[in-house]
């Protein structure tokens, strides 16, 4: 990291050749999205939708979207994403949204417009909202960033939120409910109608975070899947967020935000009259928004069309059943709870067998996978690509078990130990200025005291372990930051 802290600027540009070899050899030890190595991170059609999609992103290269009057074309194809995905969630005439650079992005303001919304209506002095325990952790970032007070419930022996735990959870300072459809770590439904039913007699806004399934599970539904609905079908359902850039196949970042009218959405916006560089607006966080994301994400949706998506979400849901059936084979394994949509989350029936070693196994051999804790499990995000892989992948888990079954040291050893320790770590304050330190050194100068970065501590005061520091490194990878 040091050596690229160090870099400056060259004195002669370098010509076009050799930056294009440097940039590919830096490449070298990615992951193999494209060979359906990796379950999440990237979501791939095939070379042919990669190029249209190349070639639109050329297009739309420099055009900035910070004044949509100086370029309408963005414009217009922001406003057709938005008509285009609600009708697909069933908005009716009065839904409203925009389009975001990602899930984060659309949570963020989501809560922003509820946190403003409460205020203005009844001058909460403390702004709260009620978040099932398996909710993104996005929702937590929003409430850091914007003072919102976080109220978690459990989720059942099924992984779905409590709905008793909800209504308890409810206060008159409740600006928001979260569900998700579904939530991240075990691709479980929350209980979306039944959590509209509370928010409706409550008059609480209801929020549904669909950036994993809002692309997926029109689709599942209309090839017979048993879909509870979800979406703004849902009487008491006022925003969704969904990301395109997961399974509408375009490139990060592109996601969106919906809600059931301009009522909700109004809230969301920045406005500053008494700048000396004139009147200043904003929809959402960013300023300058790169138009290309907004041009590759309508190209990749038209293109595709309803039989595209339908094609590809069959092709899901084949290779999610040769998965399932491998595990429900497997009598060391288990799909927790289960899955209701694309995520799989693996756990161990066997407390010889540990899951984290069989993921360093299955590492070895290729594949990037996530890691996950309460319970201890390996996610799974499965993708279209991955019906030409996933027997091969069954083998390597099948083959994975076995070998940590004659080497039990091996869940000692490696990643596995790393994410043993930081599973079970009952100082999660100590891990957190661990992280915390290792993300100031990361981005600091070399040398440089991080003292006033974290506070009360100084630069020698607090030393990153060996494990700490692979446990980090491994972090940085994670396909849950998004």
């Amino acid at each position: 990291m040091a050596d690229h802290l160090r870099a400056t600027i060259p004195k002669l540009g370098i010509d076009r050749k050799k930056i294009l070899n440097d940039l590919s050899a830096r490449k070298k030890d990615d992951c193999d999205f494209r060979g359906g190595r990796t379950f999440g991170l990237v979501y791939h059609v095939d070379q042919k939708h990669e190029d249209l999609l190349a070639d639109v992103q050329k297009l739309f290269l420099e055009e900035n979207y910070l004044n949509p009057m100086a370029f309408k074309s963005i414009l217009g194809m922001e406003l057709e994403l938005v008509s285009m995905i609600s009708e697909m969630c069933h908005g009716g005439s009065n839904a409203v949204g925009c389009v975001t650079s990602g899930g984060t992005e659309s949570i963020l303001l989501a809560c922003k417009a509820y946190r403003n919304r409460a205020r203005l209506k009844n001058r909460f002095r403390k702004v709260e909202m009620i978040l099932p325990e398996t909710a993104h952790v996005a929702f937590e970032k929003a409430a850091a960033y914007f003072g919102i007070a976080i109220k978690r419930i459990p989720v059942g022996k099924d992984y779905k939120a409590d709905m008793k735990a909800l209504e308890r959870a409810i206060t008159r300072n409740t600006a928001l409910i979260v569900m998700s459809a579904p939530q991240y770590p075990h691709g479980v439904m929350d209980p979306i109608r039944a959590a509209a039913k509370i928010a409706r007699k409550r008059n609480i806004p209801l929020h549904v975070d669909a950036c994993m399934g809002g692309f997926v599970l029109p689709w599942l539904e209309k090839l017979g899947e048993p879909i509870e609905p979800w979406d703004f079908r849902v009487e008491g359902v006022t925003s969704i967020s969904l990301d395109i850039h997961k399974y509408g196949y375009c490139p990060k970042g592109a996601s969106a935000l919906l809600y059931s009218s301009m009522g909700f959405m109004r809230n969301q916006f920045f406005v500053s009259t008494n700048w000396p560089g004139g009147v200043y607006a904003s929809t959402t966080l960013q300023g300058s928004r790169p138009g290309h994301a907004i041009a590759t994400a309508y190209a990749s949706v038209v293109s595709l069309g309803e039989e595209g998506f339908l094609r590809l979400t069959k092709r899901i849901l084949e290779a999610k059943k040769i998965l399932l059936e491998a595990i429900s084979d497997t009598p060391e394994l288990v799909a927790l709870g289960p899955p209701e949509v694309t995520c799989v989350a693996i756990a161990s029936k066997d407390k010889n067998i540990g899951i984290y070693a069989v993921g360093d196994v299955l590492q070895e051999r290729g594949w990037h996978l996530d890691r996950q804790q309460s319970p201890e499990s390996l996610h799974l995000t499965i993708m279209q690509n991955h019906l030409d892989t996933i027997s091969s992948f069954v083998k390597d888990l099948r083959d994975a078990v076995a070998i940590v079954r004659a080497n039990p040291k091996l869940n000692q050893s490696g990643q596995a130990a790393v994410y043993g320790m930081m599973a079970k770590a009952p100082l999660r304050g100590f891990v957190k200025t661990n992280v915390a330190q290792y993300l100031a050194d990361m981005y600091g100068s070399p040398g440089a005291s991080s003292s006033e970065s974290l506070g009360t501590l100084h630069s020698d005061s607090v030393k990153v372990s060996p494990i700490l520091k692979m446990a980090l490194k491994i972090f940085g990878k994670k396909s849950t930051l998004r």
